[in-house]
């Protein structure tokens, strides 16, 4: 798949701090990427429908992160996934008519569109599952062929497979939920814990056989059919990043079954390895409810843009938000940031400004201290009020500094 264009990444003076973030497994503040190389790997849209705020929150977040770790001399790999066929695809095209590989392709090319205008750096690698099923199926027939999956006769003739996760003693390290939770949860985000002749009900599937009027592909050793959600993730990160990587981002309602099973599969697949962080962004709601495709509370990036609203407007919104809390869009965050966004261009458009040093410094330890954008933005902000005010020492370069500042490590163009 083809990304979208890179933004420009002004360079900053001397060296951003090591990052540290929240590991959803450990419960702890951890150093996100120890080493001289960094690798991310994020799940990205199912492409039904277009980029709503809560998929924009965890995209900037996962960005922030990136930049911070590019200011620190880290050389990072990001890798995207795209699941580009999956059941919600191929229900709304069927719903509306259009053909589901059309339908994929005009959201894929609307995502990408909305990031570019969000300021996000592309990833290194965006893949979709259409073009790694070649992959996927050498990742299953390797399950079955070590015993980590079973095979099932399948309603439509076929076989369907599924892992057998008893073969993972690491399963559930993730996140660290009781028997009821896991089930509950299985069955609410995409499981099938009630298919008969399962070994476990959580055991996921890996393969699915065919159906009537779906889309399959021939696979050698398994048949014709499509691959399973989760094994999806593992292959394409595999692939782009190789094992242990260090860190599998995304929403927090992906914290289980999918990165649980995904990670599972990572370590079945290659030596007992996956990801050595799981970091997780907070749900963002609308209406009392948190914003979701089946429930059609939606605000989507594209339509506010398309409503005049500016990006970075959109951008600032989000990132006066912690990354892994919960909170609730509201008309009010858009106009909070609009009005930041004045003052800023406001105290970055004179002839010079308080010492920017200070602005950096905290600026680059807030992004490191657990990815806080809103203490970032609070630095920021007491600066543009002290430039206003005019009552202390100019610096002729401090605007220009603290402008690269602010588009560096949060993405803010002026």
């Amino acid at each position: 798949m083809l990304t979208w264009p890179a933004p420009q990444i002004p360079r900053l003076p001397g060296t951003g701090e090591p990052v540290r973030v929240h590991d959803t497994s450990s419960g702890q503040l951890v150093v996100a990427a120890p080493g001289a190389d960094a690798r991310l790997y994020v799940c990205g849209i199912t492409p039904y429908d277009a980029t709503h705020l809560g998929h924009a929150a965890t995209f900037i977040a996962f960005d922030v992160l990136g930049r911070a770790w590019r200011d620190a001399g880290q050389r990072v790999t990001y890798a995207l996934n795209v699941t580009d066929v999956d059941d919600p695809l191929l229900e709304r095209a069927t719903a509306t008519g259009v053909d589901w590989r059309a339908l994929a392709a005009d959201q894929t090319a609307l995502f990408a569109s909305d990031m570019a205008a969000l300021g996000v750096v592309p990833p290194e690698v965006f893949r979709g599952v259409v073009e790694s099923v070649p992959q996927v199926v050498d990742g299953v027939n390797h399950l079955l062929a070590r015993g980590a999956a079973y095979r099932l006769p399948a309603p439509d003739g076929g076989e369907d497979v599924y892992a057998d996760l008893s073969v993972d003693p690491a399963f559930g390290t993730v996140a660290r939920l009781d028997p009821a939770t896991m089930l509950a949860l299985s069955a609410e985000r995409g499981g099938d814990p009630d298919r008969p002749g399962k070994r476990s009900p959580l055991d996921p599937l890996l393969w699915r056989a065919e159906r009537p009027g779906e889309p399959a592909w021939d696979a050698p050793g398994l048949g014709r059919g499509r691959p399973g959600w989760h094994i999806e993730c593992s292959v394409i990160a595999r692939d782009a990043l190789g094992v242990p990587f260090d860190v599998q981002g995304g929403g927090s309602d992906l914290v289980f079954p999918h990165h649980e099973c995904s990670s599972s599969h990572l370590r079945l697949l290659d030596a007992g390895e996956s990801a050595r962080a799981h970091v997780h962004t907070g749900m963002v709601g609308y209406e009392g409810h948190k914003m979701s495709k089946s429930r059609g509370n939606l605000v989507l990036v594209s339509t506010l843009l398309a409503q005049g609203v500016e990006p970075m407007a959109v951008r600032l919104a989000v990132l006066a938000h912690r990354y892994r809390d919960d909170w609730e869009w509201t008309e009010a965050d858009l106009a909070d940031a609009q009005r930041r966004l004045v003052t800023w261009r406001r105290a970055l458009s004179g002839n010079g400004g308080p010492d920017a040093a200070p602005v950096l410094a905290e600026v680059r330890a807030a992004v490191a201290d657990d990815l806080d954008t809103p203490r970032a933005l609070a630095v920021v902000d007491a600066w543009a009020a002290t430039a206003l005010a005019g009552d202390v020492p100019f610096d002729e370069g401090a605007p220009g500094v603290v402008a690269r500042t602010i588009d560096a490590l949060l993405g803010v163009r002026m």
